[in-house]
């Protein structure tokens, strides 16, 4: 399934609907329809474990095209927002994940060259999040190095603690798409929470595609634009840790949970990158996505 969180209209809480074709099936109408008593934002229905989940996704399968009145919009005529448009808890980031990313960050800021021995973790909190469509901020009081990097989302569907490798895919929900937008220059002694914790500073979506439609989430082309020019194109077979090892290594002390979201890194091509340097200005539009996933579309606004 693509599972998508949308609204209607501006004054819309937002609902949480599968993306079929161009149609999207508010599921908790669907539900209601069908005798089916189903829920109605996102973290409500990862809650309800994979068995439920698989039934629900081939009731679907059963009635496509016959959807009952009133259930299904057409894409073009709803605003999708954040799939998960405010976490639990954190979002853990992955940082130095892809080898060539290594590199350029090593001559371009200042962190070691050596291949890290464990994963690079960092949080962005909660209200860093945002949909596709909407602006990410540029604060050019706090900021003049407002960088971009595509990612691949993992979100974990049952809780995980202390989980071997060999068991870690069995934990995740689906993926998704994230830009891990940073600000280079409000990196504190080594501490990266404010540099990529703003507002704004995770866009997030636009959908999320359970992990049984993913054949290989470690072979994946993922890509990002800026104005229309390419700056980053790799694939998830590059990433120096993979999913099961990232699992296991974050659950080894602390609990992962339904609906957690982790940033698993991003390739080569940041503007800290570039030769010059190149950074995100008010005027610009930021345009990325993973194959088999969608893109997402965000602005770059002053505030």
């Amino acid at each position: 399934m693509k599972l998508v969180t949308y609204r209607n209209h501006a004054a819309d809480a937002g609902h949480l609907g599968a993306f079929v074709g161009d149609q999207i099936v508010d599921l908790e109408k669907f539900g209601a329809a069908v005798g089916e008593d189903l829920p109605a934002t996102m973290l409500e229905f990862i809650d309800l474990g994979p068995s439920a989940v698989r039934q629900i996704g081939d009731l679907l399968d059963e009635m496509a095209d016959e959807w009952p009145i009133g259930c299904a919009t057409a894409l073009a005529n709803v605003t999708l927002l954040a799939p998960i448009p405010r976490t639990r808890k954190n979002i853990f980031g992955i940082g130095l994940n892809y080898v060539e990313h290594i590199a350029e960050s090593s001559s371009a800021l200042d962190t070691g060259s050596e291949l890290p021995d464990k994963p690079v973790v960092f949080t962005k909190p909660p209200t860093a999040i945002i949909g596709t469509g909407e602006a990410i901020q540029h604060n050019a009081a706090i900021t003049q190095q407002l960088d971009w990097e595509v990612e691949l989302a993992v979100i974990i569907g049952t809780t995980a603690t202390r989980v071997a490798e060999a068991d870690a895919m069995a934990h995740v929900f689906g993926y998704s798409v994230m830009v891990d937008v940073s600000a280079r220059d409000n990196r504190r002694a080594g501490q990266w929470i404010i540099s990529k914790g703003q507002d704004t500073y995770a866009p997030f979506g636009p959908c999320i595609v359970t992990a049984d439609e993913i054949e290989d989430p470690h072979n994946l082309e993922l890509w990002l634009t800026k104005n229309g020019e390419e700056k980053q194109r790799s694939n998830t077979k590059h990433m120096l840790f993979k999913i099961p090892a990232l699992i296991a290594d974050l659950s080894s002390g602390m609990t992962l949970e339904p609906g957690d979201v982790i940033a698993t890194g991003t390739p080569e091509g940041v503007g800290a990158g570039c030769d010059p340097q190149e950074w995100m200005w008010p005027g610009d539009v930021i345009e990325c996505g993973v194959e088999g996933i969608g893109e997402l579309r965000n602005p770059v606004v002053a505030v």
